[in-house]
């Protein structure tokens, strides 16, 4: 024993056993390890903002910052790019009073985004157009997927697309999926920073700008639906691999319902399909609220009435927790608010005009499981800031026009305001390192 002490090999043995011996039962006699405390995502301020708004030469894009509305005209087709402090919204709106491109198209000027999904008729019914816009001075690369009701339709055509820096790539639909009467885009950036928009002239009449629709989840509002005439139809595309049951309800003015008809649809894996809900809307304005076993996009396309018939989408959105802006109204708009959920809706609203002080904030009160449109009175080109006070809110800013041969439109979701972003919450765990 003495020589295996005095060993140093052995003795360091000894020692490795006891440690060993002593861990085991320490881990054996450890209390059971505290669940982490449930923490909800932390509400953090944006400090700088890019917005990126395809380019249209002469036509003016409205920039909003708090308080203030300015002006700028764009001198050449090339995308428009604005950077500014949190807060900042742009956007702007075409009036085309005859020939093919006749009809009110509105567009914001979005952030470079990680995926982007856009829902509308597709190429064998209209001439949809994708402008993928690189705001930076490096390249970058991405990916485009067209789904159609059969499933991905476009292959390989549309991977690893390469946009120059500081510059934009324009893609014809009908060159990657030709034959789709609807579809969802999605565009995934690899590399770089890129922000996505698509503009659609329908065969039979009318044009507007694709908003983005939120990302794929098991439960999405589908907000600013107007009420009126003209044809209502719902898009639903189910991104992964197992097929989506979706339940469907409809918001409007005066109920909550689900539409006869059209409780449920059946939607296949990868694919999109359309349900005509005119019918199960009425002439009510309305949200459209779904709920489905696995994760979904949607959005709705609506036409005006007259003789030429404009159209205009929307897509599902957030609700209204973070605030929302929009930065170029007019003569013509109102605001189309729905209340989701056993809770009355309280929102508040600024305009801004681009001239002179702005008008004194008003409130709006929704009533639980309602939708209420709110015309806009002010004059001239505005910004509206629209604030959360209380419940769950969803809305969309709607621009009409009436003219002697038909109603002209637009539609544009209240995308949250970049004022505010959620963090998701953080938990101290050994996982993070764990191979």
């Amino acid at each position: 024993m003495r020589t295996f002490v005095e060993n140093r090999f052995g003795l360091l043995a000894v020692v490795t056993v006891v440690l060993a011996v002593l861990y085991g039962v320490a881990w054996i006699t450890r209390p059971a390890p505290a669940a982490p405390a449930a923490s909800a995502p932390r509400k953090v301020p944006v400090e700088s903002v890019t917005a990126v708004c395809p380019g249209t030469k002469g036509e003016k894009v409205g920039v909003y910052l708090p308080g203030s509305l300015a002006y700028e005209t764009m001198k050449s087709g090339a995308p428009y790019v604005t950077d500014g402090p949190g807060a900042l919204e742009a956007g702007y709106t075409v009036r085309v009073a005859g020939g093919a491109d006749r009809g009110l198209a509105g567009v914001r000027c979005t952030e470079p985004a990680p995926v982007t999904w856009l829902l509308g008729p597709g190429p064998a019914d209209a001439a949809v157009v994708l402008r993928l816009a690189n705001a930076d001075k490096a390249p970058a690369l991405v990916d485009v997927q067209v789904h159609a009701p059969e499933g991905p339709v476009s292959g390989d055509k549309g991977v690893g697309l390469e946009v120059a820096p500081g510059r934009q790539r324009v893609i014809d639909l009908r060159t990657l999926a030709p034959s789709a009467e609807i579809a969802a885009v999605s565009v995934t950036t690899i590399l770089g920073r890129v922000a996505v928009s698509a503009r659609a002239v329908l065969e039979t009449g009318g044009v507007d700008w694709l908003p983005a629709a939120a990302p794929p989840a098991t439960r999405v509002v589908v907000p600013g639906i107007p009420g009126g005439g003209g044809g209502r139809q719902l898009l639903v595309a189910t991104p992964g691999e197992t097929d989506a049951v979706v339940r469907v309800r409809a918001v409007g003015e005066d109920a909550e319902y689900a539409m006869r008809g059209r409780e449920t649809l059946d939607v296949p894996a990868g694919g999109v399909v359309s349900a005509d809900v005119t019918t199960g809307l009425g002439a009510s304005s309305a949200a459209l609220v779904l709920t489905s076993n696995v994760p979904i996009v949607a959005g709705a396309v609506m036409t005006g009435t007259g003789q030429r018939q404009d159209v205009a989408f929307t897509a599902g959105t957030p609700s209204l927790e973070l605030g929302s802006a929009v930065a170029r109204n007019g003569a013509g708009s109102r605001l189309v608010l729905t209340a989701v959920g056993a809770a009355a809706g309280r929102v508040r609203v600024q305009v801004v005009p681009g001239k002179g002080a702005a008008e004194p904030p008003f409130d709006v009160d929704v009533p639980a499981g309602r939708t209420r449109s709110v015309r806009l009175k002010a004059r001239g080109d505005f910004a509206i800031v629209v604030t959360p006070v209380s419940g769950e809110v969803y809305g969309g800013r709607v621009l009409e026009e009436r003219l002697k041969d038909g109603l002209m439109l637009t539609v544009q979701p209240l995308a949250p305001a970049r004022v505010w972003t959620l963090l998701p919450p953080l938990t101290d765990t050994p996982r993070v390192v764990a191979p």
